[in-house]
C-alpha cells in the first residue's frame, strides 16, 4: 500500500505509539469503573482516544490523495532544542534539583524562565509581549492553582520569602 500523506501517516503512527505507551502504562495503575475511578483511569482512556484518532489518521494517510505527497520537511531542531530546554529548566526551577545542589525557585520563577526560553524558538523575540504573558501566566497560574485549588507548592524562592 502507497503512503499518500507522509505528514499525515507518520504524525498518526506517533499518535498511536504514544496513546498505546500511555495505555499500557495506566494499566499498572488501578483502573476502577466509571463511577468510581481510580488514578489509572483518565490516562488509560486519554491513552486509548489517542491511539484511536492516530490509527484513524494513519488509515486516512493510506487511503486520501494529497497534492504531491504532502513531504515531510526538514527537522526544526531550533524550536526543538529551546522548547525542550524551556521545560527542563521549568521542572528544575520549580522543585529545585537537590542532588546538585540547585534549589526550588517557585512557581513565578519557573513560568517566566518557560515562556522567556519557549520564545526564543521563534523566528523573531519581542521582550515587551513575551513578559506580558509571562506576566499573565503567572498571574493565572497563581490564581488557579495556589488560590483556587489550594496546592501545597512552592511560589517565591526561599531568599524572598524567608
Amino acid at each position: 500500500m502507497k503512503i499518500k500523506s507522509q505528514k499525515d501517516f507518520f504524525a498518526g503512527l506517533m499518535f498511536l505509539l504514544i496513546g498505546i505507551g500511555f495505555a499500557w502504562g495506566a494499566t499498572t495503575y488501578s483502573v476502577g469503573s466509571g463511577a468510581r475511578m481510580g488514578p489509572g483511569y483518565f490516562p488509560l482512556v486519554l491513552g486509548v482516544v489517542m491511539a484511536l484518532l492516530g490509527a484513524a489518521l494513519t488509515m486516512t494517510a493510506l487511503v486520501v490523495e494529497t497534492e504531491g505527497g504532502d513531504k515531510i520537511g526538514k527537522w526544526a531542531w531550533r524550536p526543538l532544542f529551546f522548547i525542550i530546554c524551556a521545560n527542563l529548566a521549568f521542572g528544575v526551577l520549580l522543585g529545585g534539583l537537590p542532588s546538585v545542589g540547585i534549589p526550588a525557585m517557585g512557581l513565578i520563577i519557573g513560568i517566566y524562565a518557560l515562556v522567556l526560553i519557549s520564545s526564543l524558538a521563534g523566528d523573531e523575540f519581542k521582550i515587551g509581549p513575551t513578559l506580558i504573558l509571562a506576566t499573565v501566566l503567572a498571574v493565572g497560574s497563581y490564581v488557579a492553582f495556589i488560590w483556587a485549588l489550594k496546592l501545597q507548592m512552592q511560589v517565591w524562592p526561599t531568599f524572598i520569602t524567608g
